[in-house]
């Protein structure tokens, strides 16, 4: 669409959670670096952030630098009862599930044998966990990280959420499984700084040889945007959008405005506007 106009192979701010459009800021490289640690060392991780943060696009790299090396079990809707956690991870495993829940502990503990011996021990990554509905099914994760030999665990965890989730796990009733994390990181928002670097670097991804947006127009968009890469995303593709329409090369704040006017982001409080 505004592709060709601005020169661009691909759209630079796109919805969906691609691994190679990663920037990696400071924290976002940090993260990654501690998540690839924790599945290495078998942990229980925990990676929480703000909605439009990162963390969907950050667990989807996780995975990419994994690659072949271990199976992930990706569960994206995680609104499962106890039994129907452990179905979707024998599932993951290509396993058809058992019909009772001591079968299925005993399939699963079979498979995951069988992987440490290969050494491909699994990962069990859990998008929107806050989502679980219910203590029961936190604690049959708990009782999943027992399935371990005498010096490691058979399997990683990776717990992926909210800040509600990790609110969540500071009550008493959750300590024995808030123990067990060996590592957790909280994502926040892009400095403005960060911002700009980000939007250069996803208009660089996308094929661009020269940057369509004034250092205004990004600080702009930082600012509407509260540094949020859901919100940047967003502001950026309708300026671009707009710019196209009216065949205009550069993009200034105006049309960041008028950008943030259509979807409704009048504060410049990122954080209004996410959870808006």
């Amino acid at each position: 669409m505004f592709e060709d106009f601005f020169g661009l192979d691909a759209k630079p701010f796109g919805k969906t959670p691609d691994p190679s459009f990663l920037y990696e800021s400071r924290q976002h490289r940090e993260a990654l670096a501690r998540l690839e640690y924790a599945v290495e060392e078998k942990e229980l991780a925990l990676l929480t952030g703000d909605i439009g943060s990162g963390k969907t696009t950050l667990s989807r790299a996780l995975i990419d630098r994994i690659g072949d090396a271990r199976p992930v079990v990706l569960l994206i809707n995680p609104r499962l009862t106890p039994t129907q956690l452990l179905r979707a991870v024998a599932r993951g495993l290509e396993l058809e599930p058992a019909r009772f829940r001591h079968e299925l502990l005993d399939q699963l503990h079979t498979k995951l044998y069988e992987l440490y011996e290969a050494r491909r021990e699994p990962v069990l990554m859990i998008d929107e966990a806050q989502l679980i509905p219910s203590k029961a099914t936190f604690d049959e994760i708990r009782l999943l990280t027992n399935f371990q030999l005498d010096d490691q665990n058979l399997l990683s965890v990776v717990l992926i959420g909210q800040p509600e989730l990790e609110e969540r796990l500071e009550r008493h009733a959750y300590a024995p499984l808030r123990q067990r994390i060996g590592m957790r990181y909280s994502l926040g928002p892009l400095s403005v700084e960060e911002t700009i670097r980000y939007i250069e670097h996803r208009i660089r991804v996308a094929g661009g040889q020269r940057n369509p947006f004034s250092t205004d127009a990004m600080e702009t968009i930082h600012a509407l945007s509260g540094g949020i890469p859901r919100l940047i995303n967003t502001l950026a593709t309708t300026a671009l959008l707009d710019a196209f329409g009216e065949d205009a090369e550069t993009i200034e704040p105006p049309r960041v405005h008028s950008a943030a006017a259509e979807h409704r982001i009048a504060s410049e409080s990122g954080a209004e506007a996410a959870h808006g």
